[in-house]
């Protein structure tokens, strides 16, 4: 069958953020700016800010599964299995062999090498015969995807999408493109990070400059503020439940938003600077395939990390596309979670998704002296802005080497 030009919608949330453990925890924290972001003890480096998860790894494993996985598994399991949960598919029904799980990531592995290696010296004397024998399937770059069709008895395409901060967006591109194409029926798409169980990320940032601090962890992460003074690194992940419509409204299906447009490029400028023209490029290339101008777009949330000149990059762009708009109103979420990696697009995504039923949009945080390098109409600051109706949703999400994507939603209707 030919599908290509079938419309495709979310119809399920399973997620973990530093401060809520489902969309309506998460949506509530965002709206009351109720930060997760705490200070915790890292290896060499002594207290660093961090935004930590507190989902229950067990309520889908049993603890030799755990034993044997990853965080980054568990993670990817209990996003998926609430995933599953929320779009009330009977999951006993399913072909599973026509299920895709497409799950984008920063880096994966670095956790178990840097505990393996810090064992290794310090415990084990250097005797490599005690290196665990389970470190290569929980290194591979496809475990976390791979550890949800074991949990879910998927035999559908399984991988991971290894596209940096761009990560969350680009796994849900990815179920659209294949629900499309036929590949599969049904699929389980979005991001995750581990992040901040790895030394080597933190002494990354900090040594380029860019690691955020504050004595106040919950204000260490300061986006589009004149005091900013970089990345908060957390964990977190989200995953949606993505079907082709025709499939949804055959089994009466919630259905949260309409993926309508979407865009993905690459700056080939820097490893690290982004590039204002090539974000410009990207939200134009996915509201023309959305077939909407940028007027039309009510809500704009930006990746805004808190670097001091990533801030300002994006701001040039978001003005640049939407200098003629006047209904279309800005917020940014790392405020409050910190970055989630390769979480942050979905997860950020999904922090929004509820404003097609409550009209808000929620505020950024920490913006205490706003930068007049990021100063924008429409930024909303204080307090959550009500809307008369939400309509459209883009959110971007940039990484590392220059990807950039862009994704927007639509508000379903018949």
């Amino acid at each position: 069958m030919n599908y290509l030009n079938e419309r495709i919608v979310i119809t399920g949330v399973g997620l973990t953020a530093p401060n809520g453990n489902n969309i309506k925890e998460f949506r509530q924290a965002l709206l009351e700016k109720k930060s997760g972001i705490t200070h915790i003890d890292m290896r060499y480096m002594g207290q660093v800010a961090a935004g930590v998860c507190t989902f229950d790894e067990r309520k889908y494993q049993d603890r030799k599964a755990r034993r044997r996985g990853t965080r980054a598994g568990a993670t990817a399991i209990y996003c998926a299995h609430e995933a599953v949960n929320d779009c009330g598919i009977n999951w006993d029904n399913v072909d599973k062999s026509r299920v895709g799980v497409y799950v984008g990531i920063t880096e994966h592995g670095n956790v178990e090498t840097e505990e393996e290696v810090h064992l290794l010296l310090t415990q084990n004397n250097c005797d490599v015969k005690l290196w665990s024998h389970h470190h290569n399937p929980r290194t591979v770059s496809n475990s976390p995807a791979g550890e949800v069709n074991l949990s879910l008895n998927i035999t559908g395409p399984h991988y991971t999408i290894g596209s940096a901060c761009a990560g969350g967006n680009m796994g849900l591109i990815q179920a659209v493109q294949m629900l499309r194409l036929g590949e599969v029926d049904f699929a389980i798409a979005g991001g995750l990070s581990e992040s901040v169980k790895t030394f080597g990320i933190f002494a990354a940032f900090k040594a380029q400059g860019a690691l955020g601090t504050h004595a106040d962890p919950a204000k260490a992460s300061k986006p589009l503020d004149r005091d900013r003074n970089g990345i908060v690194v957390s964990e977190g992940g989200c995953l949606y439940t993505v079907e082709r419509l025709s499939d949804a409204k055959a089994r009466g299906a919630k259905i949260y938003a309409e993926v309508v447009g979407y865009a993905t490029n690459t700056d080939a400028t820097d490893f690290v600077l982004p590039n204002t023209e090539r974000q410009i490029q990207c939200m134009n290339m996915a509201l023309h395939k959305a077939g909407i101008n940028a007027s039309d777009i009510d809500i704009i949330n930006m990746h805004a990390t808190g670097t001091p000149s990533g801030d300002i990059v994006e701001t040039k762009a978001v003005i640049e596309v939407f200098s003629n708009s006047d209904s279309s109103y800005i917020n940014t979420s790392k405020g409050a979670i910190g970055h989630t990696m390769g979480a942050a697009g979905a997860l950020e995504l999904a922090g929004n998704l509820l404003a097609f039923e409550d009209g808000l949009v929620h505020p950024c945080m920490n913006i205490d002296n706003l930068d007049p390098e990021c100063e924008m109409k429409n930024l909303v600051v204080k307090e959550p802005k009500k809307l008369d109706k939400v309509n459209y949703i883009l959110n971007n999400s940039f990484g590392m080497l220059g990807i950039n994507s862009s994704v927007i939603v639509k508000k379903y209707e018949d």
